[in-house]
């Protein structure tokens, strides 16, 4: 993210609350009533408490939310020491500014610059941001800069573990020092989690910039903080849980991220029950008592020379695209096949429908899926086979008729490799369709047949006669190299024999099967691989010369 690169500085408190419009084009003051909730917040706050905070290294978003206040106001606000001492009624101008100076504006030890906006971002630049409407302005900056297309979204924010210790090792100091005092059991007895403050502060205004609503989505916008410099957690530490359910989920830049499912009785809040609590207290009942000397310790926090570094990132979904192709080539792949640096055959079925599909969705990449797939020098024809493009972070979503645009350019391509049928857009519940369809499909072949002797009236009559015959395949010669070597059994539901005129050798065998058999193999027995066989049911030997694959029936899937 871009912008101010000076170093980090505060407001001195005299500068306009701002607001950005959602065109971006001018601001405007906020309200009388906006005012109105921060001098009410601010004066709800005992002031000794508070300036002993300030004194801590603690930022005033941070003071705010560990006392459980949740107003947007403070957030919209450009806030410094000497604001809060000037509503709170600390004394006249002079002892305002010695304030100022005493407290020279720092990163926050608890929130690390998050709640301050303070960042460094991917170029190493030292971003400050006056208030959550200027962060939430950058953001949406980015996604128009990226080009994604949304009708909503939801925000994920993950931020280091850190934190949650810093604010564990301020709440015990704060219990230590003014747990005797009557506001205390009030007013500390819930807190805002960092993340949901963060939320607090730029969800409103990303709505009013995009025109969208927040809420579950195709479309996350996510921002990662990772600590510049990583600390070393210490070895005795509150009890992590704290009343939460947390879950470690990955890492991202060495750091565990963490999602936490806070329990209390505000949605989003950590419930800090101060006194002997019950189970459902969880975190402040006894990670408190029984940690309190331990993590006491760690206060005061160390000073905080660098803020968090942020990397945002909006990702959509993958979307997918569902049809049949066919294949008219006998030297066209269903992907891309390179063996010793060496391409083989002319295309792929894959490159041919992404490489059309992924431009019109400006996604990142693609992947192809097929219900099964046929050998390279075999056809597919008939109604086509069933195929999946998954589309990774598409910015944007085509419309019916681009969709049907597209599947009419891929068939009048001029190498007619490949034709689709059906393209449409579909839900990702086809994945499973196509994959349950998969197992119990049945597939129609024609092949081109040789036999080593004249064919008989009688032959057409014994192929005719199967039905249902059951065979045993183990794992074919030519497959053995990346196959494991097992005996399935497979049906042939039935078969008949087409005569070519002037040929007694050679004839058109027209077959349909249980998904998975080897065709190849059941014609010419691969060495007795498999059995019976065309050549073992006629005597004689038997190849293959040629096949297509003329009917995959998945009557559910884009049929």
């Amino acid at each position: 993210m871009s912008s101010e690169t000076e170093a980090a500085q505060f407001s001195n408190g005299t500068d306009a609350v701002q607001v950005i419009s959602p065109n971006n084009d001018h601001r405007v003051a906020p309200g009388d009533d906006e005012r109105r909730l921060l001098n009410d917040a601010v004066r709800s706050l005992p002031s000794h408490a508070v300036k002993d905070l300030l004194s801590a290294g603690v930022c005033i978003r941070c003071i705010f939310r560990l006392f459980g206040i949740s107003d947007h106001a403070y957030f919209r606000s450009s806030l410094s020491p000497s604001v809060m001492c000037n509503i709170l009624g600390e004394g006249d101008s002079s002892s305002s500014e010695s304030m100022e100076s005493e407290l020279k504006p720092e990163v926050c030890r608890i929130c690390l610059g998050i709640l301050q906006f303070i960042y460094r971002d991917e170029k190493e630049m030292l971003v400050k941001r006056k208030n959550g409407d200027e962060l939430a302005a950058s953001i949406a900056e980015l996604i128009r800069q990226e080009g994604h297309q949304i009708d909503g979204f939801s925000l994920e924010v993950s931020i280091p573990p850190i934190i949650f210790e810093n604010e564990q090792a301020v709440r015990l100091y704060m219990k230590k020092k003014y747990g005797s005092e009557l506001w205390f059991q009030e007013r500390l007895s819930e807190c805002i989690s960092t993340k949901d403050a963060l939320k607090f502060a730029i969800v409103n205004p990303l709505e009013i910039i995009l025109d969208v609503k927040s809420g579950p989505s195709y479309v996350r916008i996510r921002l990662t903080y990772t600590e510049t410099k990583p600390s070393i957690i210490p070895s005795k530490s509150v009890d992590r849980n704290g009343g939460s359910k947390r879950r470690k989920t990955g890492t991202y830049n060495g750091l565990d991220t963490v999602h936490v499912e806070l329990v209390g009785n505000r949605t989003g809040c950590c419930d800090l029950s101060l006194g002997q609590g019950s189970p459902a207290s969880g975190r402040s009942s006894t990670g408190l008592a029984e940690h309190e000397s331990s993590e006491y310790s760690n206060f005061p926090l160390e000073r905080v020379n660098e803020p968090c570094h942020l990397v945002f990132l909006c990702n959509r979904t993958p979307i997918y695209f569902g049809g049949r192709y066919l294949k008219f080539s006998r030297n066209v792949s269903q992907t891309r096949w390179i063996i010793d640096d060496e391409r083989m055959g002319e295309a792929s079925i894959e490159e041919i429908i992404g490489g059309n599909i992924l431009p019109m969705c400006q996604g990142d990449s693609y992947k192809f899926h097929a219900a099964g797939r046929e050998d390279i020098d075999v056809r597919m024809l008939g109604s086509g086979r069933p195929f999946l493009l998954e589309v990774q972070n598409a910015r944007e979503v085509p419309s019916e008729a681009l969709v049907k645009e597209i599947e009419t350019r891929m068939n009048n391509l001029g190498n007619k490799l490949v034709g689709v049928k059906n393209l449409s857009l579909v839900t990702s519940h086809s994945w499973d369709l196509m994959r349950e369809g998969e197992a119990e499909k049945q597939k129609q072949y024609c092949a081109l047949v040789w036999i080593s002797r004249p064919l008989e009236d009688e032959d057409l009559q014994c192929i005719a006669s199967h039905k249902d015959l059951q065979i045993l395949q183990r794992t074919p010669v030519r497959v053995l190299h990346r196959r494991s070597p097992l005996e399935r059994g497979k049906i042939i539901h039935w078969m008949k024999i087409e005569q070519i005129t002037g040929s007694s050798q050679y004839f058109l065998l027209h077959l349909c099967t249980q998904a998975g058999t080897y065709i190849k193999e059941f014609v010419h027995g691969d060495l007795g691989r498999t059995h019976p066989s065309i050549g073992s049911i006629l005597r004689c030997r038997a190849e293959i010369l040629q096949l297509d694959v003329t009917d995959v029936k998945m009557d559910c899937f884009f049929g």
